[in-house]
């Protein structure tokens, strides 16, 4: 039997069936409206250890599973790593676990992560042991023995027993689900933190690019595959079928990193555009009455998105990758192709705006400053006049104060800005670190509701120059952005 049969028969056998039907009803209720963010707010509360809730007679109100339930799903959970049992039969009982779990609650299943994390640890006394023996050992013969011994006694229960759910054919499904789920809970429960590094460790290495298969996803790919992209497209949202259609029409392509253990999941995909030159406006891409483009002739591979799709993946970094080998495979389709770039959203722009823009204005040039003043009607103006004018900037001509104060702003926004060593963008910290440069930054390239809203409508070219990806990676390293003559013209 078990745990989720367990748990049902034995509740039944506590409550009259009145209470029964009420406390289900709770129960049914809880799962319904409790999200996860509701549950990290939850374990704000306090939290007691699963050794706690173990040795105790009572649960606490706060808590899902009683004592009792709660030491019976501990001992599901040891019978799955039980040395005397094959992985074919650990897995067989992970898989019962994990049948019970997709039926919990929210709550039910945090008491399940907490076991796990507390109740599968590395044997403290082992490892002290070892390290002691290693540190005494480093510089003699036998440091590779006791290095080993070390590295043995850190393997941890719970590293066995994540391995036994990813046995079974959905087990793999399951692990980065779980983490999915566990990752905004992290915040209120830090009991649960070395269950989420465990789980992290792993898919490191289950992920890793060696394994994964890099596929072409086209037009004649299953009706199934090509829904995961409309529903996984997290730069520019696919709005219908001819949109999707056109993304992947014959002069398009879009390849996806897949992994055997999820054949038809994408774990990343990328959309290319072929052009004579960079683009600088995302709509000519995304206009469906466009004409086909001749990839024989062309001689510019636009990469425009790139989504990740798994959540309980983060962390995990394969974008790197895949750029890398989509390049190699166009270069071989297509000898013509010489220059490779993006066209990226700036996803933090307005955001840092509203935080830095009294800092910009200050450090803006007298004479442009004047100029603003009089493009927005105050002399002397402030930096909230000139952003309240900013609402306007469809309409701003060419020449503009304003629009040249904005572009300087997004320059050092992309070109200068580093925070605790980081850049201020996240796009940009995925593309510089690959290796790419800022190479252009283009105005009203995405006047929709969200291109507005993230960065009033401007977009960036990331260029990805085989030759210098070592060196500007080098920049970086030292604190450097890289970034073309024409980005670095817009500072003031």
């Amino acid at each position: 039997m078990n745990t989720s049969e367990w748990f049902g028969r034995k509740v039944a056998g506590w409550l009259p069936a009145a209470k029964l039907d009420k406390a289900a009803a709770k129960l049914a209720s809880e799962a319904k409206f409790k999200t996860t963010t509701a549950v990290a707010e939850d374990a704000a509360l306090h939290v007691r250890s699963s050794k706690e809730r173990l040795n105790a007679k009572l649960r606490q109100k706060e808590e899902a599973l009683s004592p009792r339930v709660l030491r019976r799903t501990l001992t599901e959970l040891q019978a799955i790593v039980d040395p005397g049992v094959s992985e074919v039969e650990g897995g067989r009982r992970a898989k019962g676990v994990a049948q019970w779990y997709s039926k919990a609650t929210p709550l039910q299943r945090q008491d399940c992560w907490l076991l796990m994390s507390e109740q599968f640890a590395p044997d403290a006394t082992k490892v002290k042991a070892a390290r002691e023996q290693y540190e005494a050992c480093v510089g003699t013969p036998d440091e590779g023995v006791a290095e080993i011994r070390m590295r043995k006694a850190l393997v941890s229960p719970r590293t066995r027993l994540l391995q036994r759910f990813a046995v079974f054919p959905e087990g793999m499904r399951f692990l980065v689900d779980l983490r999915a789920e566990l990752l905004p809970a992290l915040k209120g429960n830090k009991r649960i933190l070395a269950l989420e590094a465990e789980l992290e460790n792993l898919f490191t290495t289950w992920f890793d690019v060696a394994f994964l298969e890099l596929r072409r996803i086209s037009w004649d790919s299953p009706a199934s595959l090509v829904e995961k992209l409309i529903k996984y497209e997290a730069v520019h949202d696919i709005k219908s079928w001819g949109d999707v259609k056109n993304r992947l029409d014959s002069d398009r392509r879009c390849y996806g990193f897949f992994h055997p253990r999820l054949p038809d999941e994408p774990l990343i995909f990328v959309e290319v555009a072929f052009m004579d030159e960079i683009a600088s406006s995302i709509s000519p891409l995304l206009d469906e009455s466009a004409e086909a483009v001749d990839l024989s002739k062309s001689k510019t591979a636009i990469f425009y998105s790139i989504s990740n799709t798994q959540t309980g993946l983060k962390g995990v970094s394969f974008g790197d990758s895949l750029i890398k080998r989509v390049v190699e495979t166009l270069r071989a389709d297509f000898p013509k192709l010489k220059t490779f770039a993006t066209l990226s959203p700036m996803p933090g722009f307005r955001q840092w705006m509203g935080r830095n823009a009294s800092r910009m204005f200050n450090e803006t040039p007298d004479k442009l400053r004047a100029q603003l003043g009089r493009a927005v009607g105050f002399e002397p103006a402030s930096a909230e006049h000139v952003m309240s004018a900013l609402d306007q900037i469809t309409t701003l001509p060419e020449r503009s104060a304003l629009r040249q104060w904005l572009l300087g702003c997004a320059a050092y926004y992309l070109g200068k800005e580093i925070t605790e060593g980081r850049l201020a963008d996240p796009v940009a910290r995925f593309h510089l670190g690959n290796g790419a440069r800022v190479e252009l930054i283009h105005w009203a390239a995405d006047l929709s509701a969200k291109g507005v809203k993230q960065s009033y409508g401007l977009m960036v070219n990331y260029l990805y120059d085989l030759r210098k990806i070592d060196s500007h990676r080098k920049m970086l390293e030292a604190g450097k952005i890289p970034v073309s003559g024409d980005v670095q013209s817009l500072y003031f």
